[in-house]
């Protein structure tokens, strides 16, 4: 990562397909704007709820607890909203624990093998609580902290701007971490995120937000008909334990390949016999975008819902973006309304650098030094076809 300061580009970004349109306006009756509601408590602290309701009536939701997006509705190609995003009716179902439905995921999104990176000649060691490496920030990460909120409405939509400071040491990272992360759900029916960060002492950070997406409505079952295309052509190879080999390996003629629009599912079989142990069949891979480094927005991703008609493009400052197919999703999650969440029921479509880069030379850094600023932003924009 370079750690220059990057000024996001507040733009639209065009589809993948010309055959997409803007969202149907909705006859959602909420008012345009933003709302805060108390939403219970965490380890003996209020935590709010904000919703966010732009003017076409699309509506996202953004709880304190996590900085974390516990709705998202996004109407279909007749102007019928649902909500997209697998989570909880309330905050109970979040403090039992779940699989980082929705939550700003820190200091480290992804995995850091064996749970240790050495910088500036030093060791440091981390909670290993997936397996025997380190995943999404340890035992208590910034999906499980309260933080602190403010309001507004920007140029581009209705916004929330949350702010946590991390100490130093905190789950084994070094320096005193200070970080900003705003939502935006902008008048162009864009889910905007964007991360700053600052730091007192040498460290390594990967952002991202950890959304479930099922563009048929959250809880109707399986999203392996869903259409992907990812603007990558190639993938980070990984061992058993889902750490990358180093290797930047092609995606052409593999089951990988997803540079042209092509269901979910279509390969599974191909990937149930992949030998590696933590692959139970479906994706958990980092795909490396086609793009020259960090700078102004990117397509990385279109996600297209023949049913609905919905479709997600996601755009990026970021180099990678992790496809998890909910591989681990095993019934045991009762989401809202009742709903169980099974096996690939949902989709996760991570921004963020490669997994295990503090310990990979070869990958984009992820290093943060004082005085330096981490910038980055990701836009989900919504549209339909006919």
């Amino acid at each position: 990562m370079k750690t220059a300061f990057l000024v996001a580009a507040f733009a639209a970004f065009p589809l993948l397909s010309a055959s997409a349109a803007p969202a149907a306006v909705s006859k959602n009756p909420m008012k345009t704007g933003v709302t805060k509601t108390d939403w219970g408590k965490a380890d003996g602290q209020p935590v709010d709820l904000y919703t966010l309701v732009n003017r076409n009536g699309l509506v996202a939701k953004i709880t304190t607890y996590g900085a974390m997006l516990t709705e998202l509705h996004v109407p279909d190609r007749k102007g019928k909203l649902a909500d997209v995003v697998l989570g909880f009716d309330s905050l109970e179902g979040y403090l039992k624990g779940h699989p980082f439905f929705g939550c700003t995921t820190g200091r480290y999104a992804n995995r850091i093998a064996k749970g240790q990176f050495t910088l500036d000649r030093q060791t440091y060691k981390l909670a290993t609580n997936n397996g025997p490496n380190h995943l999404h920030g340890g035992l208590k990460g910034f999906d499980k902290k309260i933080w602190q909120a403010k309001e507004q409405i920007s140029p581009l939509g209705p916004s929330v701007t949350f702010t946590y400071t991390s100490p130093d040491g905190e789950e084994g990272y070094p320096g005193k971490l200070s970080v900003v992360v705003v939502y935006t759900l902008t008048n162009d029916n864009e889910l905007r995120i964007d991360y700053q960060a600052s730091t007192d002492k040498a460290t390594v950070l990967n952002l991202t937000n950890h959304a479930y997406f099922n563009l048929a409505g959250a809880g109707s079952g399986s999203v392996l008909a869903h259409q992907l295309r990812i603007t990558a052509e190639h993938y980070t190879p990984v061992d058993e334990t889902s750490i990358p080999t180093g290797e930047i390996r092609a995606v052409k003629g593999t089951v990988m390949d997803f540079t042209q629009p092509l269901a979910i599912g279509a390969r599974f079989d191909q990937l149930k016999a992949n030998p590696a142990k933590s692959d139970p069949g479906g994706y958990d891979h980092n795909y490396v975008l086609n793009t020259k480094g960090p700078g102004p927005l990117t397509l990385a991703a279109e996600l297209y819902e023949p049913t609905s008609g919905r479709v997600m493009s996601i755009s990026t400052t970021e180099p990678g973006i992790q496809l998890y197919t909910g591989n681990y999703l095993d019934g045991t999650n009762t989401g809202k309304g009742g709903k169980v969440y099974n096996k690939n029921d949902a989709l996760c479509l991570e921004t963020q650098h490669f997994p295990d880069s503090p310990n990979q030379p070869k990958f984009p850094s992820t290093v943060l030094r004082p005085g330096q600023k981490y910038s980055q932003t990701t836009t989900h924009k919504f549209s339909v076809r006919k």
